[in-house]
């Protein structure tokens, strides 16, 4: 440097090491608004793939009981002669699956397998609750929307 000259120095008017309140509000009312849009979003989530389980796990009783048939001439009451000790972990803490109610005495015989809806799954599932399938393949539910749109 030459005499006489003077070297510009920078000097912050202010230095900032964090967030001020209103950051801190904004960011926080933000994250408020994306969770109450995307909470329900997932619980219907939810319910709709516990649904998707349990109508998966009777329909594949369906298919034992025609076998079942195919190789007794009777369908089976009760889910061990399916080779089912209990219902699945996965889809017990949502439904319960009871034996098949079974009539052998008719001609044709008949049968029906019924997942009913519990806890969670029955508060949040109004509009399908309990599902229900028979040996002709005929779907059904007990809630307000229709077998189209549950099954």
């Amino acid at each position: 440097m030459k005499t006489g000259q003077m070297r510009a120095r920078f000097v912050p008017a202010r230095i900032r090491n964090g967030f001020t309140l209103i950051e801190v509000m904004i960011t926080v009312a933000i994250v408020a608004i994306l969770a109450a849009i995307a909470y329900p979003s997932y619980t219907q989530y939810i319910v709709r793939a516990n649904r998707s389980a349990a109508e998966s796990f009777i329909l594949s009783l369906a298919n034992k009981q025609e076998q079942y048939m195919l190789d007794t001439r009777q369908y089976a009451n009760t889910l061990a002669l399916l080779g089912y000790s209990s219902t699945p972990t996965d889809i017990s803490r949502n439904y319960t699956v009871a034996d098949p109610t079974v009539d052998n005495t008719t001609k044709p015989p008949s049968y029906s397998i019924k997942a009913t809806a519990i806890g969670n799954q029955l508060s949040r599932d109004g509009k399908c609750k309990d599902l229900t399938i028979d040996q002709t393949g005929t779907k059904g539910i007990t809630g307000t929307g229709t077998v189209a749109s549950c099954w």
